[in-house]
C-alpha cells in the first residue's frame, strides 16, 4: 500500500503534531508500507528511517505564501500548497490512500472529488484553542477555519479519533452522521528509542532544601488549563511561603517568559518557562521531574499523558479530559483534579508535593500502565482503517 501523511511539522521540530506524525509513518513502514510524508514546515526532499518526505512550503512571496495575509481566505494557502504537492506525486506514482489531521485542515481541498481515499485523523479542533473572538476579522477568520474542517471531515472515506469520547466529540463538531463512513479509535504510540530511555530512566532524589520539580509540557492557553496552573500556583505558593507545604518548582516547556505576565511576582518566583523546548532536552526534562502537570480540559492524542507515565513520573491531570480520565484516572497513575479550577488543581497538587510515599506508589502505577499502545497496533489498526476507507472510495468512486 503506498500512503501520504499530510502534517504540518515534521521532526525535528518539536511539537506534538509533528511526533504524532512521525509515530504514524513509522508505525506504518514497520508494517510494510510505502509512507510519504507531505509536509509545511520545509522545502525539498529526504528521507528518515524510511519514510519519503516531501517539502511543501509555500515559496517566499509567492501567491500562496501572500495568500495566507489574508483573513479567512489565508486558511485555504496550506490546502492549496497540500493539494500541489500531493498531486504531483500522485500522478508520477499512485497513492492508494492519503491521511491527514483535522487541524486547521490541510486536506480541505483535497477532499473535493479526492482521486485517492482521504482519511482524518482527528485532533483538537481549531474552535477547542482558540481564544475567544472579540473582533470581526477574528470571528470570520475562525468561521471559516471550522468550515474547512468541517469540510475536510465530510469529504473524508475515514476517520480515526484516539478514544470513543474524542470520536463522539468530533462526530457532534463537524456534524457528521453515525455510521455514515468507518470511524475507528486508536491510540498513539511512543518511540522505541524514547520508550527505552524512559524505562532506564532513575527516579530524582529530593534533597533537603531543594524544590519539588514539576514539569508541565504544552501552550500557555485555556484548553490546556494554564489558567488553572498559574491560581493553583498561588495558592500553593502561600503554603510553601508559611512553611506547611514543601518548596516547588513548575517548569514550562513550550511556554515563553510572557505568558506568566498575569501572575504575581510571587507566583512568577515558582515558575521557570523554558521556551520551545528541543526533543533530547524534553527528555531530559521528564527525568528530573518529580511529577508531570497536565490538567488539560480536552485533549485528543494525550501524548503527555503517555510519555510522562513511560518516564514512570506522578501525573497530576483532569477529569474535565476523557483522554485522562482514560489513561491516568482508571489506571491509578496519577492525582487527578475534579475540575480544572485553581482550588481543585491546588487540591491535586499538594499531596503529590507534600508526600514521597505517594509519588512512589503513583511512579509504580504509572510504569505499570505505560507503553498500553505500541507501534506494532498502530500501524496494524491503521492499515485496517485504511482498508476500509480504500473500500468506501472505490464504491463511491464507481
Amino acid at each position: 500500500m503506498r500512503t501520504a501523511l499530510i502534517a504540518w511539522d515534521y521532526p525535528p521540530a518539536p511539537s506534538g503534531l509533528s511526533t504524532a506524525a512521525r509515530e504514524i509513518a513509522e508505525s506504518l513502514v514497520a508494517c510494510g508500507a510505502e509512507v510519504t510524508v507531505v509536509t509545511l514546515d520545509r522545502k525539498g526532499v529526504s528521507d528518515a528511517r524510511g519514510v519519503s518526505i516531501v517539502g511543501a512550503e509555500p515559496a517566499a512571496g509567492g501567491g500562496i505564501a501572500r495568500l495566507r495575509l489574508w483573513g479567512g481566505v489565508g486558511h485555504l494557502a496550506a490546502p492549496l500548497a497540500v493539494r500541489r504537492a500531493i498531486l504531483a506525486e500522485h500522478v508520477s506514482r499512485p497513492f492508494d490512500v492519503v491521511e491527514a489531521t483535522n487541524w486547521y485542515a490541510p486536506a480541505a481541498l483535497l477532499a473535493r472529488r479526492p482521486p485517492m481515499a482521504l482519511v482524518t485523523r482527528n485532533s483538537t479542533p481549531a474552535a477547542f484553542s482558540r481564544d475567544l473572538a472579540t473582533r470581526a476579522r477574528d470571528r470570520f477568520d475562525g468561521w471559516a477555519a471550522d468550515r474547512l474542517e468541517a469540510a475536510q471531515a465530510r469529504g473524508s472515506h475515514g476517520l480515526i479519533s484516539n478514544t470513543a469520547d474524542h470520536g463522539r466529540r468530533i462526530a457532534a463538531e463537524y456534524g457528521l452522521i453515525e455510521g455514515d463512513r468507518p470511524h475507528a479509535v486508536i491510540g498513539l504510540s511512543l518511540a522505541p528509542a524514547m520508550l527505552v530511555r524512559a524505562r532506564a530512566a532513575s527516579y530524582p532524589e529530593t534533597r533537603d532544601g531543594e524544590p519539588i520539580r514539576i514539569l508541565f509540557v504544552g501552550r500557555p492557553e485555556h484548553r490546556k488549563g494554564f489558567d488553572a496552573i498559574l491560581g493553583a500556583a498561588e495558592i500553593l505558593r502561600r503554603e510553601a511561603d508559611a512553611g506547611s507545604l514543601p518548596g516547588f518548582a513548575i517548569r514550562l516547556a513550550g511556554v515563553d517568559a510572557e505568558a506568566l505576565e498575569p501572575a504575581g511576582p510571587g507566583e512568577r518566583s515558582r515558575f521557570v518557562p523554558l521556551g520551545r523546548v528541543p526533543e533530547a532536552d524534553l527528555a531530559r526534562e521528564y527525568e528530573a521531574a518529580h511529577a508531570v502537570l497536565a490538567p488539560s480540559r480536552y485533549e485528543s492524542f494525550g501524548l503527555v499523558y503517555q510519555e510522562g507515565m513511560a518516564y514512570g513520573r506522578p501525573m497530576v491531570a483532569s477529569n474535565e479530559d476523557a483522554s485522562a480520565r482514560a489513561f491516568v484516572g482508571t489506571t491509578g497513575a496519577g492525582s487527578m483534579a475534579r475540575e480544572t479550577t485553581p482550588a481543585a488543581l491546588a487540591d491535586a497538587l499538594r499531596p503529590v508535593i507534600r508526600d514521597p510515599a505517594l509519588r512512589d506508589s503513583l511512579r509504580e502505577r504509572a510504569l505499570l500502565a505505560a507503553g498500553r499502545f505500541t507501534r506494532e497496533t498502530l500501524g496494524r489498526e491503521t492499515l485496517a482503517l485504511y482498508e476500509e476507507a480504500i473500500a468506501r472510495f472505490q464504491s463511491r468512486k464507481g
